[in-house]
């Protein structure tokens, strides 16, 4: 007993009994603090999709299917992914109205953005597919305006012109004007290729490449920038630019040349 009592009273005793303590209490916080931070990220997630489901049910069931799984009216939402969900819903672009033409318009939605993200969820649930992009992937920082607009000449200005103005497709359908979208859509459009637009995956277009497209159109289209050109014409291209050279051109020098004529036909009477 005094040999006992002896270590007991050692200097080193009551450090050693603190980290056994601090052992124990260490690892009983990483053996139960992260399952119950796990379950209640699932929790929260379940009652989200839970949530997304409903308003599915209300606003996109009677055209997409009771369980995503498509139409007559609408196509299969499976495998879409949450960017598809967030771009059409934000944009107002779904639900579509009723009386449809060649292709869906942008209007204003009528869900919040929390309702959008329940419903981004659900959708993503029945299916793996391209993800809500955060603002490091489509904010301007780093971005490389130069290779963006090379770019966006070469895989994007076909169809919506080569400063982002639109333009005219086959049978009533058309490219968007992107002045003024917002660059999370922009990026989302290119991700999942609504409508009429092909998809630019990574294994297409890189990340890094979709954010210089996105700081591309920002700089041509910011009211700040300048058109060392003159007058743009509301940078529609040259067959704008061209008709208004014939136009106008033409007609000043019809005038002049019918002004030119009178006034000799008037000289030569005199």
């Amino acid at each position: 007993m005094k040999k006992l009592s002896a270590r007991r009273r050692h200097p080193l005793a009551a450090v050693v009994v603190l980290l056994l303590a601090l052992a124990a209490t260490g690892g009983l916080y990483a053996a139960f603090a992260p399952a119950s931070k796990a379950q209640a990220d699932e929790t929260s997630q379940s009652l989200t999709i839970k949530e997304g489901k409903k308003l599915y049910q209300v606003g996109c069931a009677s055209c997409h299917g009771t369980g995503g799984q498509g139409s007559s009216d609408g196509p299969s939402l499976v495998g879409v992914g949450a960017a598809a969900v967030d771009f059409q819903v934000a944009t107002g672009r779904m639900p579509a109205a009723t009386s449809q033409g060649p292709q869906v318009v942008k209007k204003k939605n009528i869900y919040t953005q929390a309702q959008i993200d329940q419903l981004a969820a659900y959708v993503a649930s029945l299916g793996a597919g391209p993800e809500v992009p955060t603002k490091d992937q489509y904010g301007p920082e780093g971005a490389d305006i130069a290779k963006g607009g090379e770019l966006f000449r070469t895989n994007c200005a076909q169809c919506h012109n080569f400063t982002g103005k639109g333009g005219a497709l086959t049978k009533g359908k058309f490219a968007p004007d992107l002045t003024g979208v917002d660059p999370k859509h922009i990026y989302e459009a290119m991700q999942t290729g609504p409508q009429n637009m092909p998809s630019f995956p990574d294994t297409t277009l890189s990340e890094k490449n979709k954010k210089d497209v996105i700081a591309y159109l920002n700089a041509i289209n910011s009211s700040e920038t300048e058109q060392p050109g003159g007058m743009e014409l509301g940078g529609l291209g040259p067959v704008t630019e061209g008709l208004f050279a014939w136009v106008f051109g033409l007609g000043a020098l019809i005038a002049v040349a019918v002004w030119v004529a009178a006034r000799t036909a008037k000289a030569k009477k005199s």
